[in-house]
């Protein structure tokens, strides 16, 4: 069943065109079929994946680990005890805006 994870991050200051980099560059996990990083605020953005599978997802999840590792350093804290990201990630229960 189609999975995705959505992922909430914000960069430091001046950090943001390195950080958009790395993702337009960054290859396509097994499992993967599209992504979008979406602007939602100043120096916040929302990374949107489409998975085959939730266990596609969890199976790319040290992948991601390790990217995230690469501009960790880029990020800024995101308050409430979350840290420099703010992840959530399940199957598809309802397809919306299909006729």
């Amino acid at each position: 069943m189609t999975a995705y994870n959505v992922v909430r991050f914000r960069t430091k200051p001046g950090k943001e065109q390195a950080f958009l980099d790395f993702h337009r560059k960054a290859p396509p996990l097994p499992g993967m079929r599209e992504g979008m990083m979406i602007k939602t605020g100043d120096r916040a953005y929302c990374l949107i994946v489409k998975w085959d599978s939730f266990d596609s997802i969890a199976a790319a999840r040290p992948q991601m680990i390790g990217m995230l590792d690469q501009f960790r350093d880029s990020l800024e804290d995101l308050g409430g005890g979350l840290g420099v990201t703010d992840p959530v990630s399940g199957e598809v229960v309802a397809e919306l805006g299909k006729h």
